[in-house]
């Protein structure tokens, strides 16, 4: 690439501060891995451990839960690093590798979302053909598209960014290494650039949501035609969950992308990337987990085995 003679390095002065300060930042930042990390393999090992649970929608439910972890593993383990080593500093090529897999996995969340809606719409609207429509191969088949797809969207975000020229600086006021902050910092004119990846994850977002907004207006469509309320109670603890995690993903990604860059460091930029880079992975399984009623009776069923199998 032309512009790594410009600059083999960046540094990370989001968080930067006095060495105590540093130590904060590594435990808090540590904790809230740990949260995500284990969170999210908990609702996959449940999901795992009970056959009622292998469905298609917990089956898109694991798949979520590792695109989870992967998107918070790709921008974390660093700055976790960076903070109890007492440096900013990231590699070019790591740099490089945190846009693209970062990016890759977030829009693999959001097409995951898309296929959970589209399976809820199945379930409800028309259940007499969701066996038929749902089979395995054609579970399969839109997880791995949902997978695939963030491949071409990911590549596109990294190549935009880093076939500019970097000689400004080299400074990133922020913990990881985020597209609209390299943006800036390029010498090149990036005007079409910034447009480009604007305008290409608009359409994308507009085109998952559109899916999600239909699929759900037909779902409480058909749900509040439903006599029986124990019925009704039944679709609704099925797709709130899932509802829920959509408009925290949009309202938060819309939060820091729509909003303008400042020229100086900003508390207001931080907390944006905090919010849409960490919350999703760490509140996704909560929410999972308090709002699922089938995804709570498997976990008191599997801790309710744990002492039985110690006591045999």
């Amino acid at each position: 690439m032309p512009n790594q003679s410009t600059v083999t390095e960046f540094v990370l002065l989001g968080l930067s501060g006095s060495r105590e300060l540093q130590m904060f930042h590594f435990a808090v930042f540590l904790g809230i891995y740990l949260v995500a990390v284990v969170g999210n393999f908990l609702i996959i090992v449940v999901i795992a451990v009970s056959n009622h649970l292998h469905t298609p929608m917990y089956f898109f439910l694991v798949n979520l839960s590792i695109s989870d972890l992967s998107i918070i593993s790709a921008i974390l383990p660093k700055a976790i690093a960076n903070f109890l080593l007492n440096t900013t500093v990231i590699s070019y090529s790591g740099c490089a590798a945190q846009v693209f897999f970062f990016h890759g996995f977030d829009a693999a969340d959001l097409a995951l979302l898309t296929v959970m809606a589209c399976d809820r719409y199945i379930a409800i609207c028309k259940p007499l053909h969701y066996t038929a429509i749902m089979k395995r191969t054609t579970c399969i088949c839109m997880a791995a598209t949902a997978w695939l797809s963030c491949i071409p969207y990911s590549a596109l975000h990294t190549w935009s960014v880093f076939h500019l020229s970097f000689c400004k600086s080299n400074s990133i006021h922020q913990f990881f290494c985020e597209l609209p902050q390299l943006l800036k910092l390029s010498c090149s004119d990036s005007y079409y650039s910034e447009v480009g990846v604007l305008t290409f994850s608009f359409l994308v977002a507009i085109i998952c949501l559109t899916l999600v907004t239909v699929s759900y207006i037909q779902i409480f469509t058909v749900v509040l035609r439903i006599p029986v309320r124990a019925s009704q109670s039944k679709a609704f603890s099925t797709c709130i969950p899932h509802l829920i995690v959509v408009s925290l993903f949009v309202i938060t990604g819309s939060f820091a992308y729509l909003k303008p860059v400042s020229d100086s460091p900003s508390a207001l930029d931080l907390t944006a990337s905090l919010l849409y880079s960490l919350l999703p992975p760490v509140i996704n399984p909560v929410i999972y987990a308090m709002r699922s009623n089938d995804i709570k009776a498997a976990m008191r069923k599997l801790a309710d085995h744990r002492p039985l199998c110690r006591n045999q």
